[in-house]
């Protein structure tokens, strides 16, 4: 298949928070948009703002490790003093140094057995 590795966080925004959630988010989304290795980061949000999701897809498990260091980490307090991180799903397969990084968020990981990708 592939070495790109897709992370699909489902996040409960804490009550009264989804405005500060959403000036956070606008901080960090320029920053992952300047990883070479990010292909795709996307937030989407429940009409109420108590439920979030992020989609994430990197070229590789160094992508997913960069991120995590150099742009999340400053974040990350911060970050999950307005979220509480629902679930984590992980397609692909990431090696162990990313599975770290993963990991504190009680993944599910999934391998990709078939598929195809359209680019157009």
């Amino acid at each position: 298949m592939h070495n790109e590795i897709t992370c699909v966080f489902s996040l409960e925004v804490q009550p009264g928070k989804f405005d500060e959630f959403k000036q956070l988010v606008a901080q960090i989304v320029p920053l992952a948009g300047a990883e070479p290795g990010t292909i795709m980061y996307e937030y989407s949000a429940s009409h109420d703002g108590n439920t979030a999701h992020i989609v994430e897809r990197y070229r590789d498990s160094r992508a997913i490790v960069e991120h995590v260091e150099q742009t999340f980490g400053p974040y990350a307090e911060r970050f999950l003093s307005l979220v509480k991180v629902k679930g984590l799903v992980v397609y692909g397969n990431p090696d162990t140094g990313a599975r770290q990084k993963l990991n504190a968020f009680a993944p599910i990981y999934l391998s990709q057995f078939d598929g195809f990708k359209r680019w157009d």
